[in-house]
């Protein structure tokens, strides 16, 4: 059995497979197992099992491997987790969100913004413009929005994830 204590990797696989996937996770032996034995050995639905693993597979963090009954022919698929990699994969999806965070920084500092009166939406100067500087929502009235807070909490973001990487 993978007990998965650390919270960070708990809530990471919490994302790829949800609960039940999880509960997968968590009643897999060291060793290779069938998804028909942990669909037996957890009571979950065999195509959750297997969706669950292929997410996995999907992620790098299970393999499997396949081989054929001598009498029936049919293929069986033993698949084994692969622990070890989840700190890559939480690096990659780390790597992931600062680039979206870089674009986002970019967006912000690119642009000057108006945001309705009375907080229906933001826009940039040229919807703004567009719209005679009226919300096309609420027809309240659309004024400059200093943005200079989330650029900081964004370049903060960043500056926080980058050193994560490095320690």
């Amino acid at each position: 059995m993978v007990a998965v204590e650390n919270p960070i990797h708990r809530a990471y696989l919490l994302k790829i497979v949800g609960e039940e996937g999880l509960r997968i996770v968590e009643a897999m032996p060291e060793d290779e197992v069938t998804d028909e034995h942990l669909a037996e050995i957890t009571g979950i639905s065999l195509n959750t099992v297997r969706r669950s693993l292929y997410l996995l597979y999907e992620h790098r963090l299970a393999v499997y491997r396949r081989k054929r009954d001598p009498d029936s022919g049919w293929l069986t698929y033993l698949w084994k987790l692969c622990p070890e990699s989840l700190d890559s994969a939480l690096e990659a999806e780390v790597r992931k969100l600062i680039n979206k965070l870089n674009a986002r920084l970019r967006y912000e500092k690119d642009h000057v913004f108006y945001a309705c009166v009375n907080g229906c939406a933001r826009f940039v100067f040229e919807e703004a413009s567009e719209n005679n500087f009226t919300c096309p929502f609420c027809q309240g009235s659309l004024e400059y929005m200093e943005n200079s807070t989330i650029v900081e909490v964004i370049e903060e973001r960043i500056k926080e994830l980058s050193a994560a990487l490095c320690s």
